[in-house]
């Protein structure tokens, strides 16, 4: 006689509201222990709810929601919040805002308990646990250091981690492949493939299917607030060979370029995060007519660079940051933190989690005017106008009266987008900026950047994958454990 397995999860006409707003609706599907599904859409279609729905982060506002974990039926979501870890932006975004110091050994062994802060100190059983998920996941090198330091690639693995302290049932995983360099995505790829060999559930909400791990996949495909299973397309995950991290390199620049006025000058910069060397020393300059590509490892430093050319990180005693382009009277620097605001463009991880407030679409992008977060002051009619025109062009009109924390990540980044190019910057800095975007969303940006770039707007990309370059970068950087390790013409330039 077969044996009837009991799902993990069922779900029976369920429907989720939010904000007011209908998230999803006449939801019917159920999780079988090991299976693997992937979970597509478009930015706003309701991947992210429905996985909120699963853990239980959301409850339905209609329907029945029915767990089947450790041998009983129950409708709570209390053990599901344990036994699905999720990790998502929003996680990382938690973890990044807090006023406190929490090391990574705190917040793996948070995990284990199910719990957002490690508030007890470890028996035998949690620090053997620590050691094996450790052992997993390569990890060990971070344990002392203060989550909040990480790069945002680090700070994925170590979720990655927690995730898998409990023993979950199942793995609950957003968009996790963003942010991962070539190599770190191979190595968490065997990672993941080792923890569905065990029977734990896999539910992966991607654009990127291609970068999924080899496994027995099952599709879903979430638009519209609809959450439908696909037909099959092949038995395990689409396995391309990775490229590598850094575009080949010409011998040396062009004359024109070497003798063009400088924008930004870094001369023996580096940048200390609690105490860790994160960049430098580095000396390094950013002429008229270049558009740079920046490459490396995780935790090379990338993003570290990025944020101290915009000014929100400085450099330590003995190095220095000039940005020559931010003139004031009679010639001389005027390098205030509004000026930098308002000439500078930045797309990152950072910045999207400090807008996670009841901000607007509408306020968000307008507040580049004022070289501001968040929105102060009145825009102008001609101001009112190009918002409302960008946002057209980037297919977000539709999200100017939204608030920004009911947003999806993808729906979000294009905001940040249109907020970093809307007053014509000098200087537009895109750290992984293609990161949760749909594909339909990337050809957007794609079809926006070469008008930027005749009109006098200077770029910087910070890019784990070849396609995710632009056209027209001129000059590579390559970081390796934040000092220069390559740098000279894109294969473009």
């Amino acid at each position: 006689m077969p044996v009837t397995i009991a799902p993990l999860v069922t779900l029976q006409d369920v429907s989720v509201t939010q904000g007011g707003r209908a998230v999803l609706g006449g939801v019917n599907w159920r999780l079988l222990p090991g299976e693997a599904w992937l979970l597509t859409g478009p930015n706003g279609g309701g991947k992210s709810s429905f996985l909120g729905l699963l853990r239980g982060d959301l409850s339905p506002a209609s329907g029945t929601r029915t767990y089947h974990l450790e041998g009983q039926a129950r409708t709570s979501a209390v053990r599901a919040r344990r036994l699905f870890p999720l990790v998502s932006p929003s996680l990382e975004a938690w973890f990044l805002t807090r006023d406190w110091v929490q090391s990574v050994q705190d917040v793996l062994l948070a995990g284990l308990a199910g719990e957002m802060l490690n508030l007890g100190e470890p028996d035998e059983a949690a620090l053997v646990r620590l050691r094996e998920v450790m052992a997993l996941t390569g990890v060990a090198a971070l344990l002392e250091r203060d989550f909040r330091t990480l790069s945002h690639g680090q700070r994925r693995r170590v979720l990655l981690a927690r995730s898998l302290m409990p023993g979950p049932a199942a793995l609950l995983l957003d968009e996790f492949t963003d942010g991962l360099s070539a190599s770190a995505r191979s190595e968490l790829r065997i990672v993941l493939e080792g923890v569905a060999a065990q029977g734990v559930a896999i539910i992966l909400a991607t654009h990127r299917p291609e970068e999924a791990p080899a496994l027995n996949w099952q599709r879903l495909h979430a638009s519209g607030g609809r959450v439908e299973v696909q037909p099959r397309t092949g038995g395990t995950g689409i396995r391309h060979a990775e490229i590598q991290t850094h575009t080949p390199l010409s011998a040396a620049r062009p004359v024109f370029l070497l003798a063009s006025r400088p924008l930004v000058t870094l001369h023996d910069a580096s940048v200390y995060r609690n105490g860790h060397l994160a960049l430098g020393p580095l000396s390094w300059t950013w002429r008229r007519g270049e558009h740079w590509l920046v490459t490396g490892e995780n935790g090379a430093g990338k993003s570290t660079f990025a944020r101290l050319i915009a000014g929100e990180f400085h450099a330590a005693l003995g190095g220095s940051v000039q940005r020559h382009f931010l003139s004031g009277k009679n010639g001389l620097p005027r390098d205030l933190l509004s000026e930098r605001r308002r000439r500078i463009g930045v797309v990152g991880a950072e910045l999207s989690i400090r807008q996670r407030r009841d901000w607007t679409g509408f306020q968000l992008i307008a507040s580049a005017y004022s070289g501001s977060e968040g929105f102060s002051g009145e825009a102008s009619v001609l101001q009112a106008r190009q918002v409302q025109a960008l946002a057209e062009q980037l297919g977000v009109a539709h999200l100017l009266a939204r608030p920004a924390d009911t947003l999806s990540q993808g729906q979000l980044g294009r905001l940040l987008l249109a907020r970093a190019v809307v007053h014509a910057p000098t200087l537009l800095i895109l750290d992984e900026a293609l990161n949760f975007l749909d594909a339909d969303a990337q050809r957007q940006v794609f079809a926006l950047l070469p008008g930027l770039m005749e009109a006098g707007t200077h770029l910087l990309v910070i890019a784990h994958r070849p396609q995710d370059a632009p056209p027209g970068l001129t000059n590579h950087l390559h970081l390796q454990a934040g000092q220069e390790l390559k740098t000279g013409q894109t294969a473009q330039g």
